[in-house]
């Protein structure tokens, strides 16, 4: 991962925002400006946390990615108002994306949906009826959100979909990502993280690395993406060897590799956090400076009881109209 440059440390570049939704709601989003980007990611989080758990990692996505970055907390999360819903957080990413649209000039040409676990539905909901999006990054997803299908909307999404999975992923088990992967209409190379959990992904070297492979593939033109990048045939027999879901044994460089980077990447986060300390005052109404990060076993308690805890919430939503 790149060095943190100081011209992202101006208060300038990160903005809270308040934001109305189709329902009445109000969400509480924050807008993260690189000044050398040319693509805007609009990431959809997980269930088991908010944008006070999540801005340290929006902040470095969108510093070693190069990319603006907009991040939203669903009716019911964090200082949003409203009840979480399947229909609601529809209604929640379509209000984050016209704010990206209207306040901020961004084109649909621009923009990158990234959908993690949970987020993956609305995520996928909106790039089904988005014909001319950059590009879909779906992490840890599931193949069913609700009532809805994951795998009938999919094939309808026109844009280049990378999707990533861990092949330990208790919550989610690795086999819906690999349905979604196979029902993609523009496929790109996939990272099965091998080991990883359902809540640890970005603590792997290889999860930047490939986001930036694919950022930097879709940021080029169609004629480029397409002469440099392989057929699905080429690239699914070059995988056989080495596909997790085949059972074969494969070496990793992971755990080396975190191991050897380990004390830079502190060092960094360690600047990283001082950088960003007058930021604090201005965030107020996302309170990030009272919660600390919860660890990945107690993240992935509560990952597990998501599903039970959202069909609660669609169960007294049922009668409600889009």
């Amino acid at each position: 991962m790149g060095g943190v440059t100081s011209s992202m440390a101006a208060k300038e570049n990160v903005e809270v925002l308040k934001l109305p939704t189709r329902r009445g709601t109000e969400i509480v989003a924050i807008y993260i400006r690189h000044p050398m980007a040319t693509s805007t990611l609009l990431y959809s989080h997980g269930n088991a946390t908010d944008l006070g758990q999540m801005y340290e990692l929006f902040i470095e996505l969108s510093i070693h990615l190069r990319v603006n970055l907009m991040g939203y907390d669903y009716s019911g999360y964090g200082q949003s108002s409203g009840k979480p819903s399947e229909q609601s957080t529809y209604a929640d990413i379509e209000a984050a994306y016209k704010c990206l649209e209207e306040s901020y000039g961004t084109k649909q040409e621009d923009i990158i949906l990234y959908g993690q676990s949970v987020g993956s539905g609305p995520t996928l909901d909106l790039a089904a009826r988005l014909p001319r999006l950059r590009a879909v990054v779906f992490a840890q997803s599931h193949t069913f959100w609700f009532k809805s299908n994951n795998i009938d909307k999919i094939p309808l999404v026109n844009c280049p979909v990378l999707i990533i999975h861990g092949t330990s992923d208790e919550v989610v088990d690795c086999s819906h990502g690999k349905q979604l992967w196979e029902l993609c209409k523009e496929k790109y190379e996939p990272l099965w993280l091998k080991g990883g959990n359902h809540c640890d992904l970005e603590q792997y070297p290889e999860y930047i690395r490939h986001l930036k492979k694919f950022i930097s593939t879709v940021e080029k033109s169609p004629s480029q993406r397409y002469s440099s990048r392989r057929s699905t045939d080429q690239f699914e027999q070059s995988r056989k060897s080495t596909d997790a879901f085949e059972g074969e044994t494969r070496k990793s460089t992971d755990r080396p590799e975190k191991l050897k980077n380990q004390s830079n990447n502190l060092d960094k986060l360690e600047k990283l956090r001082i950088s960003f300390d007058q930021l604090e005052k201005s965030r107020r109404s996302v309170d990030c400076h009272e919660k600390s990060r919860k660890n990945v076993d107690h993240q992935l308690e509560r990952a597990r009881k998501s599903v039970d805890l959202w069909i609660e919430y669609e169960q007294g939503d049922d009668t409600t109209s889009v």
